[in-house]
């Protein structure tokens, strides 16, 4: 039998979360096919952190379970949905958050694609919309704002809501960090009836405010350890603990 894609229905579980059996040249086309279609829906990119995080917040378990894209970004995550998805008949593949990123600005261009760029600071995006326009000629970049640091309250949504629904953006990519963008995402789709995609440091890899793993450790799922080697400070707590407690769920309540 011929490995077929998998409808959005089609979800594998790892861990307590629900993952979308996909490869990423699907991704991207799903991705771009909302976009055309303002479909209102977010976009999660989920790796063994968010897996960890979601094992000890109910609320953030719903959220990735809910209405929505959840593609399987980590190569960990990846490993334990493989043999389930091959199982199944789907053709499956990691969907790398930063790599869906530059695909979809890559291939949107055919479809003059709208982009609205949300997080970081102001500089990253300068800097973001430099790259894009020299890397993809062509791209419509449609808007961008980086909002100051603050709850996520009715202002917050309020404020971003009304700068998305003044241009002509078609699709919004979020980059606030995790768990904080995912919830952004679920409530900015919904107010702007535009698909939202939650990319993480896809932003500062792009813009060169931050450097990327060799490409050999992407795909070895040790993609970890040059990230905690570059911000270990501020990574150490999410990779070292958040894996230890990734393992303990995917291994114990995985489908």
């Amino acid at each position: 039998m011929i490995p077929a894609t998998a409808p959005d229905s089609v979800r594998i579980r790892v861990g307590t979360v629900l993952f979308n059996v996909t490869t990423l040249p699907d991704a991207v086309t799903r991705v771009i096919r909302a976009a055309i279609k303002s479909e209102p829906i977010s976009i999660r990119f989920s790796n063994a952190y968010c897996v960890a995080l979601a094992s000890q917040d109910s609320e953030y378990q719903s959220l990735l379970n809910g209405p929505g894209l959840n593609f399987p970004d980590g190569t960990p995550v990846a490993w334990f949905m493989k043999k389930n998805a091959h199982k199944k008949g789907f053709i499956f593949g990691r969907v790398r958050g930063p790599s869906l990123f530059t695909e979809t600005l890559n291939a949107g261009r055919k479809d003059n694609v709208g982009h609205f760029f949300l997080g970081t600071t102001q500089e990253t995006l300068e800097n973001l919309e430099a790259a894009v326009a020299d890397r993809f000629p062509g791209t419509r970049i449609s808007g961008r704002f980086a909002p100051p640091f603050a709850p996520l309250d009715e202002d917050f949504y309020r404020d971003c809501a009304a700068r998305v629904a003044a241009t002509d953006a078609q699709l919004i990519w979020v980059a606030l960090g995790t768990p904080k963008q995912d919830f952004v995402a679920v409530e900015l789709a919904k107010r702007v009836g535009r698909p939202c995609a939650a990319v993480g440091a896809a932003f500062d890899f792009v813009a060169g405010t931050a450097k990327e793993a060799p490409v050999w450790m992407q795909n070895s799922g040790t993609e970890w350890v040059y990230r905690l080697a570059t911000e270990p400070r501020r990574l150490w707590r999410r990779y070292l603990l958040g894996n230890i407690q990734f393992l303990r769920s995917a291994m114990t309540e995985s489908a």
